[in-house]
C-alpha cells in the first residue's frame, strides 16, 4: 500500500501556506522549515534537512540525511542532497534580509550556524501561519483522523475494561494498554509541539494519582515512574476495589492523532458527589461541542462555558488545586497540541474541518480527576464526535 502523501495534497498545502503568509506578513520573502513534523506536512517525509520556501520561486527541500529515503518516501517535486548549509547557500542568488522560520522550536545555535552561510539580518516567526494552515484539515487528513477515531473509540470503550485486574500497578496497565494500541495500529507515541514535552502515549492513574502535579500542561496527572520519568504510571500504586481509573491517551495513525479520555469504576461505584461532577462535565462537553461551528470565536466558547460554573465547581475545574489549566479544548492533528485553543485570548474564528479535542474535567479530592474528552470535527451543525459519544465512568 502506497502511504506517500499525494502530490496534489502537498501542492494544496503549500499554496494555502503561501496565501496565509501573504495575509499575515505581506512583506515576507523567505521561510525555512527545519522541524520534522512541519517537513512532513509540506513534503511528505521527515529528514535531517531544511525546506526553503521563497516568495517568488518554487520551494526546495535540501536533505542531509537521508536523501535516498526522502526520494523513496516523497512526491515532493524538488529534493536535493546537502552535505552542509553551504550547498543550499550556493544556490541562492539573493539573500533575504528577513528570515521567517519556526522560532518556537528551532534552537538559536542552529540559526547561528545557518547564518554563517546565509547572512540574513533578522529572524521573524512563521509559526502562526504554519499552525493556521495545519489547523484546517483536508479530506485526505480527515480520512486518516476518522479512522484513528473509530479505533480509539473501540479501544477505550471495549478493550480497556478487559485489561483491568485487581492488584495490578499503573505501569502494568500502561504496558498492557501500549500493547493493545500497537496491535490496533498505533504509530508508537504521541507527538507534542510544546517545547521539550514528552508523555509516551498519554496519562493514566488510579484514584488520587490522577490529581498528582505534573509538568505537562494538562488537567490530569499521575505519580509517574520516578522524578526522571514522571509519566507512564507508578510501579507502586496498585489497583484496588472502589478505585477510579483515569485513562487519557491518544491514538496515532500514519502521523495523525485523536485524543480521548475515559474513566472507569473498578469493582464498586464511586461516591455520588464524584458521579455528579462527572455528569456535569459531560453536559459541559455537549454544550461546548454545539458551539463548534465555522465563524465561532474560541474565546467566546470558553467564556460561555466558564460563566455557567459557580466558584465551588471552578475551584478544581480543569485541574486540581494549583494544577489548573486555562483551556477546555485544543486542536489535534500531526501533534496533540495544535491550533485552535478553546481559551481566553484566542480570537481567530473557527473554520469548517478543524479538529478539536474538548476535555472538561474536574478534580474531586480523594477520588481523582472526573470528566471526559473526545475529538470533534467543526461543522455547520456543530461539533461531530470522531471518537464516539460514550459518557464513560463505566463500572468494571
Amino acid at each position: 500500500m502506497d502511504k506517500r502523501v499525494p502530490l496534489l495534497e502537498l501542492q494544496g498545502r503549500m499554496n494555502r501556506f503561501r496565501k496565509r503568509m501573504d495575509l499575515y506578513y505581506p512583506d515576507w520573502n523567505w521561510v525555512i522549515i527545519f522541524s520534522k513534523v512541519n517537513q512532513y506536512y509540506f513534503t511528505g517525509t521527515m529528514q535531517d534537512g531544511m525546506l526553503i520556501i521563497p516568495n517568488d520561486d518554487e520551494p526546495v527541500f535540501w536533505v542531509r540525511r537521508s536523501y535516498e529515503r526522502a526520494l523513496d518516501e516523497s512526491y515532493f517535486p524538488d529534493i536535493r542532497p546537502m552535505r552542509s548549509y553551504s550547498d543550499a547557500a550556493s544556490s541562492i542568488s539573493k539573500v533575504p534580509d528577513v528570515l521567517y522560520t519556526e522560532t518556537g522550536i528551532v534552537p538559536y545555535a542552529m540559526l547561528q550556524r545557518l547564518q554563517k552561510y546565509i547572512p540574513f539580518r533578522q529572524i521573524k516567526s512563521a509559526d502562526n501561519a504554519i499552525m493556521a494552515v495545519r489547523a484546517v484539515k483536508s479530506g485526505y487528513e480527515l480520512g486518516i483522523i476518522k479512522k484513528a477515531g473509530r479505533i480509539h473509540q473501540r479501544i477505550l470503550e471495549q478493550r480497556v475494561p478487559e485489561l483491568l485486574e485487581e492488584g495490578m500497578s499503573e505501569s502494568d496497565l500502561a504496558i498492557r494498554l501500549f500493547n493493545v494500541l500497537m496491535e490496533e495500529g498505533h504509530h508508537g507515541f504521541a507527538r507534542f509541539g510544546m517545547f521539550d514535552t514528552h508523555l509516551g502515549i498519554g496519562q493514566l492513574g488510579f484514584g488520587e494519582s490522577s490529581l498528582y502535579p505534573t509538568y505537562f500542561d494538562g488537567p490530569g496527572g499521575n505519580y509517574g515512574m520516578s522524578p526522571a520519568m514522571p509519566f507512564w504510571g507508578s510501579k507502586e500504586r496498585r489497583l484496588k476495589k472502589g478505585d477510579l481509573v483515569f485513562v487519557d491517551v491518544t491514538f496515532g495513525l500514519d502521523g495523525y492523532h485523536t485524543d480521548k479520555t475515559m474513566n472507569y469504576m473498578f469493582g464498586a461505584p464511586i461516591a455520588d458527589e464524584a458521579v455528579e461532577v462527572h455528569q456535569r462535565c459531560i453536559e459541559l462537553q455537549r454544550k461546548a461541542a454545539s458551539l463548534l461551528v465555522p465563524g465561532a470565536v474560541p474565546a467566546d466558547i470558553y467564556n460561555e462555558i466558564i460563566k455557567e460554573l459557580d466558584a465551588e465547581f471552578l475551584e478544581h475545574f480543569m485541574g486540581y488545586g494549583n494544577q489548573k489549566v486555562r483551556f477546555i479544548g485544543h486542536g489535534v492533528g500531526l501533534q496533540i497540541d495544535e491550533a485552535p485553543v478553546i481559551a481566553a485570548g484566542f480570537t481567530e474564528p473557527l473554520e469548517e474541518n478543524m479538529v478539536i479535542a474538548l476535555e472538561p474535567k474536574r478534580g474531586v479530592p480523594g477520588i481523582g480527576l472526573m470528566g471526559t474528552e473526545n475529538t470533534w470535527l467543526v461543522t455547520s451543525e456543530g461539533g461531530r464526535s470522531i471518537t464516539g459519544d460514550s459518557p464513560g465512568l463505566l463500572l468494571v
